[in-house]
């Protein structure tokens, strides 16, 4: 209960006339660090800025995505819970989804796994990439030590198709069709190719102008359990036109 604003815990509290009574717990409020896409029953859908991790690792529990959209279902009057579909590296920006349910849950894992989810990326790469469009298809390997992930001949495949959206002096801006989903994969597929993604000095970049690594998931589409095609779309950070 509270009293023009202000909780109160007593009940013989004295009540003027003119006093404003409310009942019930305040209306959930949504982590202004992610920006809201979509949100239903079933599913979240969320802009994730560069900089904030997907889920909690060993150095960092608090300050997550998931951590945030978890305490803003779980305050809301039916306390909702969340479960983690797919995520994002830290450095990189862009479309999330995440789930209310487990059995939402395990259809879009299972659409992730079936390569039926349409993820679409921008990335500003450094040097002119010469060729339209392309395949990448470099395998990626997970250092078990560092968890660094690099391009080699042993590792698991993956394949990443691409085309040229501009040319610049130094840079090219790619957008980027993920046909398999390894952690890691565009960055250092880009990078055995000869052009990292600027401001990613992990996997060789020299230019950081933006003082971010240039990489944004621009959309994500997948089935709802009718069996509708939903596709969001983020357009890639304003800052980088400066990279």
């Amino acid at each position: 209960m509270r009293v023009n604003g202000t909780v109160v815990r007593r009940g013989d509290i004295e009540v003027g006339e003119t006093d404003h009574v409310t009942l019930g717990a305040p209306p959930a409020t949504f982590p202004p660090a992610l920006g809201l896409v979509h949100e239903d029953d079933d599913i979240i859908v969320v802009d994730k800025p560069a900089g904030l991790l997907t889920i909690a690792t060993e150095r960092e529990r608090q300050r997550t995505a998931y951590r945030m959209l978890r305490d803003y279902v779980a305050a809301k009057p039916r306390r909702e819970r969340l479960f983690i579909v797919h995520r994002l590296d830290r450095e990189t920006s862009g479309l999330l989804v995440f789930a209310k349910s487990e059995p939402v849950k395990r259809a879009l894992q299972a659409q992730f796994e079936a390569r039926r989810v349409e993820r679409v990326y921008v990335a500003v790469v450094e040097g002119r990439v010469a060729a339209p469009t392309g395949t990448l298809s470099a395998r990626v390997a997970e250092d078990p030590v560092s968890h660094r992930v690099r391009a080699t001949s042993r590792g698991r495949d993956a394949v990443t198709r691409y085309r040229v959206l501009d040319r610049r002096g130094h840079s090219t801006v790619l957008e980027l069709t993920l046909e398999t989903g390894r952690r890691g994969q565009i960055r250092a597929q880009l990078a055995a190719l000869g052009h990292p993604i600027v401001g990613d000095a992990e996997f060789g970049s020299r230019r950081d102008p933006v003082r971010r690594v240039c990489l944004h998931a621009s959309r994500l589409g997948f089935f709802d359990r009718t069996g509708r095609v939903l596709t969001y779309d983020s357009p890639a950070p304003a800052a980088f036109a400066r990279a």
